[in-house]
């Protein structure tokens, strides 16, 4: 009997182990589904901006959004940067 109790105890203790390892594992899976979440909703924006970037004329002003205040920033340098954006976001997905 003291076997069985024993053979019993372990495998409480084994399943406990699991039950904590499959627990993990969804916080982390949840965790992964969030940024990548957040990583698709910002390359969604980033698209946007570099369609609306395409349609201005090369001697459109563009300005870019530093804390509170809006700076001028020239058209091909924010082509690049958010072509730049879009590849770190993409490598990231």
């Amino acid at each position: 009997m003291s076997s069985l109790s024993s053979a019993v105890r372990d495998l409480q203790r084994e399943l406990e182990n699991k039950t904590n390892d499959l627990s993990k594992l969804q916080k982390d899976i949840a965790k992964n589904h969030q940024v990548r979440k957040k990583y698709t909703v910002q390359l969604g924006e980033n698209e946007l901006v570099l369609k609306e970037l395409d349609l201005l004329n090369e001697d459109a002003n563009v300005y870019k959004l530093i804390g509170p205040v809006l700076v001028k920033q020239d058209l091909a340098e924010a082509n690049s940067n958010v072509r730049k954006r879009i590849e770190y976001i993409t490598a990231e997905l």
